[in-house]
């Protein structure tokens, strides 16, 4: 492992793309849920938290999925892992600053590595008050209030890829970013043992983590699944949900909640037709949650929620 004794990154910071209609993925991005500019050319959308963007877009007459952007743990670790790499380090333009080192993975997936960058102020996120379940009563003597966000959307929670050679990818992102597995995803293929994929999660030691931060997918073909952004609740997850059916957006799969990360979630497309997740109340884990071996019928199935899967 390159750096320190623990993860080599804090966490994922944002996805890259290629759309048609900048303009377009703009309103789709509002709707959605960010907040979200057009600067020179560039659209950038951020979330409640500080990090200054975690979605970036330029306009092509292609669309693509450009790069994931990962955050360093220090400037020496990505001084480190530019050196095993042997790729330069350059000064990031976009706000926040600091230093960028790009790696190409297995795949020929651009990967960022990003440090120093500031942070933006933390903005309104979605609230309400208490919550009145069957068990518990948080909410006396009032009426339910809302409070007024700046933005539904909180961060870049994971990133899902389809990758051809699972081994190789996988020992790639470990050995430069230190990821553990959380489920591993196995089937039996003629009494041996098959690898469908894994959940990976930054290390950070004791501090708690998403259950996944990078899902590889064992495929044919190298390619995006998705991005999955972070509501802070239920009832954002649900608002945002009306208002992009209500706009005529091409909903996808949900609300339902996973097995494996326990997230409720709501997958959306955008007219270049990549999909975007809304999820909330994920699984917290930390280093010594250890690593697990699940099925698919974990993977494909749902606490609750529709059959099939999210890409539909």
């Amino acid at each position: 492992m390159l750096g320190e004794n623990v993860g080599t990154i804090k966490d994922v910071l944002y996805v890259r793309f290629s759309v048609t209609d900048l303009q377009m993925q703009q309103q789709f991005l509002v709707d959605f849920g960010f907040k979200a500019e057009i600067n020179d050319g560039l659209l950038i959308a951020r979330g409640t938290d500080a990090n200054p963007y975690i979605y970036i877009a330029e306009q092509s007459s292609e669309p693509a999925f450009v790069s994931v952007g990962f955050a360093a743990k220090s400037e020496a670790v990505l001084r480190n892992i530019a050196a095993n790499d042997g790729v330069p380090i350059e000064t990031n333009d976009l706000p926040g600053g600091g230093l960028m080192a790009r790696l190409t993975d297995p795949n020929g997936f651009s990967v960022e590595v990003v440090a120093n960058l500031a942070d933006s102020p933390f903005l309104t996120a979605a609230s309400r008050s208490g919550l009145n379940d069957g068990l518990e009563k948080h909410r006396l003597g009032e009426r339910v209030t809302f409070a007024e966000p700046d933005s539904l959307i909180k961060r870049l929670g994971h990133v899902v890829l389809m990758v051809t050679d699972f081994n190789e990818t996988l020992e790639w992102y470990q050995k430069r970013f230190g990821l553990l597995i959380s489920d591993e995803i196995i089937m039996d293929k003629g009494g041996k043992q098959e690898t469908l994929g894994a959940f990976t999660r930054c290390n950070r030691g004791e501090e708690y983590v998403d259950h996944h931060t990078l899902f590889l997918i064992n495929a044919d073909r190298a390619g995006f699944n998705h991005a999955a952004f972070e509501v802070t609740n239920w009832d954002a997850l649900m608002s945002s949900h009306y208002k992009l059916m209500k706009a005529g957006h091409h909903h996808s799969f949900g609300v339902g909640k996973h097995i494996l990360g326990s997230q409720t979630f709501d997958y959306w497309k955008d007219s270049d037709g990549f999909m975007l997740e809304h999820f909330t109340d994920g699984d917290l884990l930390n280093e010594s949650f250890g690593s697990h071996k699940r099925g698919l019928e974990d993977l494909l199935g749902t606490h609750w929620g529709p059959d099939g899967m999210p890409g539909q």
